[in-house]
């Protein structure tokens, strides 16, 4: 509960820890955990009195008009059994402590009691229970792997009713296929498909070796969908090539041409036709037709000297 209090106090200031725990005694109706911390933490809870309906509404309704903090921990405390209700509804997703979600549970709770509203006559139990759910959902997805297996509400909800319903069209005599299972879910079946791919994996190190006698790593079997290495290098020696080609060229340019060729078909902000016609006082359209004549004295002369330099134009401009 602690936790959950200092959490939540990064949006907006309960301040409950100057009301301390009761003093604990044990409760002979409590059966005997295995876990000496959630039985202890059973123990304190316990002796938090439950509040009535009509008490509930007279200290939501405080806090909510007075920001009074002594309503709010009373509002908190007096549910925290709520909270390990429903933690234990997902005990059986989470092997491991216990206690993490029930931590995560008083999160919620916590949230819970800075946003509801009491007068739209909805119980605050029914409310809490919601905002408690789904931090302990959250919880469970952002941990259940090394790499998350949902990261949207959708995936959290398919990731607890799948096998769920899986199991209950294999006990009526169906087979669980993806289509049927997306059917009776409201879900797409790509959905399906991949939440079991997720579920029915499990996380693999990069650096781990592929066979237990191999010194290849998981890592070097990864596709890439660039370019291979050798159309790098294709590619860049044709570039180098195409470029002492253009210097050959240029020596045969007149003034007009050279500006066309450096101003626009070779950077990457190129000048408009009507910046370059000012600068010779000329029009539009002839620096266009100068342009369109200089592409063809290029395409010709390229193809002349290297014949597969045919790949590098791209209908009537040139790339480089």
């Amino acid at each position: 509960m602690t936790r959950a209090i200092e959490e939540s106090s990064h949006h907006d200031e309960i301040a409950p820890l100057e009301y301390p725990l009761v003093a604990i005694s044990e409760d002979a109706n409590l059966p005997t955990l295995s876990n000496p911390g959630l039985h202890r933490y059973l123990q304190e809870i316990s002796q938090y009195e439950l509040l009535s309906r009509e008490e509930t509404e007279e200290l939501a309704i405080r806090f909510r008009e007075t920001g009074d903090p002594e309503a709010a921990y009373r509002l908190v405390s007096a549910n925290l059994r709520l909270v390990v209700k429903v933690a234990m509804d997902f005990q059986k997703h989470w092997m491991q402590n216990f206690m993490d979600l029930i931590q995560e549970g008083n999160v919620g709770l916590v949230q819970a009691t800075k946003k509801f509203e009491p007068y739209r006559g909805v119980k605050f139990s029914y409310y809490a229970v919601y905002w408690i759910r789904a931090y302990v959902l959250k919880f469970i997805m952002d941990n259940w792997r090394l790499v998350k297996i949902g990261t949207t509400q959708a995936q959290r909800k398919l990731f607890f009713s799948l096998n769920k319903e899986r199991k209950l069209l294999e006990a009526q005599g169906f087979a669980a296929e993806p289509k049927l299972l997306a059917q009776r879910l409201s879900v797409k079946e790509r959905e399906v498909v991949e939440m079991s791919q997720r579920m029915d994996s499990c996380d693999v190190s990069l650096e781990s070796p592929v066979h237990s006698d191999s010194d290849d790593e998981q890592k070097n079997f990864i596709p890439t969908h660039g370019p291979g290495i050798e159309s790098m290098v294709a590619g860049k020696e044709m570039k180098q090539k195409l470029t002492e080609l253009l210097d050959i060229l240029k020596g045969h340019l007149n003034d007009k041409e050279k500006m066309i060729l450096h101003k626009r078909l070779l950077t990457d902000e190129p000048f408009t036709l009507q910046k370059i016609a000012d600068c010779f006082d000329i029009s539009r359209e002839r620096v266009r037709q100068i342009e369109l004549n200089l592409l063809k004295k290029m395409r010709k002369f390229l193809e002349a000297e290297m014949s597969d330099i045919v790949d590098f134009f791209d209908g009537d401009t040139i790339v480089v």
